[in-house]
């Protein structure tokens, strides 16, 4: 069951909400006492996260629960850390389980004992989810919109992702984004172009080069933004003059400056752009970023990190305090 992205969170009777976790998705399965956990598209993952064979174990024969692996560091999720656990060496997964362990939040129930509880509304599976007595954690909902938004507004500081919003009344409907939509926060961010990446040298933009100052004044690269063709001229006669004394290349992940297959070109830092994006991830931002405008009234030693990874505040949600409300 997928959800569709949306841009409002959608309000009024028949909806439950849920923190939107920033993992791997899983379906742990005991199918007659052999464990798997299979990813969203049939991939099989208990390789990789041996550390919950053991309360994997603990799942009656045919049950299934529906769920994310995650990974939690100082109250928070770390997705980067997340994705090194997906290393072909037995010896370095048994390595990385034991120094960064997972967990696994179960927020449905697909199978039990051998029942399709995926047939009964949701409502329902929520039940007798919670009445489980599980090894695992059960993620928090809530029927309270308001609620919702508190989510929304301060989930980022603990890495999730968003709400997901899925319909009561609705059986577990597999492939489909017709019972659940998603809403992640856009927020934008003043950045420094540290350079382009040519469709055709000097003439058809690909997309910006981006950077922020950390908080030594190192200015970091940290994503790329696409060009629309109606931007282009536009860019191209303020890009021109920058090629000119441009610095030598700096970035701290050179691999990612150069694909082999577009023509790349540094400017001097000098000129601010404004671009919208939803996720940040260690020093980068997670997706691509959407170009809104120019900041020619903006200095570039403004572009700093603390704008879009914000300092978790009193009061704010934490990995662990969201587990226990579930």
């Amino acid at each position: 069951m997928e959800a569709l992205l949306v841009e409002t969170l959608p309000d009024g009777e028949g909806w439950q909400y849920e923190p939107k976790w920033d993992g791997f998705r899983g379906v742990l399965e005991n199918d007659g006492g052999d464990l798997a956990l299979w990813s969203r598209n049939g991939r099989p993952l208990l390789r990789y996260f041996p550390e919950l064979a053991p309360p994997g174990a603990k799942l009656p024969p045919h049950s299934a629960l529906d769920g994310e692996i995650i990974l939690e560091q100082d109250g928070r999720l770390e997705f980067d850390l997340l994705q090194l656990r997906l290393h072909p060496a037995e010896s370095r997964v048994r390595k990385l389980a034991a120094e960064t362990p997972v967990r696994f939040v179960a927020f449905d129930m697909l199978l039990w004992k051998g029942e399709e509880t995926w047939k009964l509304p949701l409502e329902k599976r929520r039940r007798r989810l919670e009445r489980l007595k599980l090894p695992f954690a059960i993620s928090p909902t809530s029927s309270d919109t308001d609620q919702a938004r508190a989510w929304l507004d301060r989930l980022e500081t603990a890495g999730l992702d968003g709400i997901v919003c899925k319909r009561l009344g609705l059986p577990y409907l597999p492939g489909s984004r017709d019972g659940a939509v998603k809403v992640k926060p856009q927020k934008t961010a003043d950045c420094v172009v540290l350079g382009v990446r040519w469709k055709e040298k000097a003439s058809r933009l690909a997309t910006l080069l981006l950077g922020l100052h950390d908080d030594e004044g190192k200015l970091r690269y940290v994503g790329t933004c696409a060009v629309a063709p109606s931007r282009q001229e536009m860019l191209l006669d303020v890009i021109r003059p920058l090629l000119s004394g441009a610095p030598e290349r700096g970035f701290s992940e050179p691999n990612r400056w150069g694909t082999g297959e577009l023509e790349e070109s540094a400017l001097r830092p000098e000129l601010v752009c404004e671009v919208r994006f939803n996720k940040v991830e260690r020093w980068r931002f997670r997706h691509g970023t959407r170009f809104l405008r120019l900041r020619p009234d903006k200095d570039p030693a403004d572009c700093t990190w603390e704008q879009v990874k914000p300092r978790p505040g009193p009061g704010d949600p934490t990995v662990a305090s969201l587990l226990e409300a579930g």
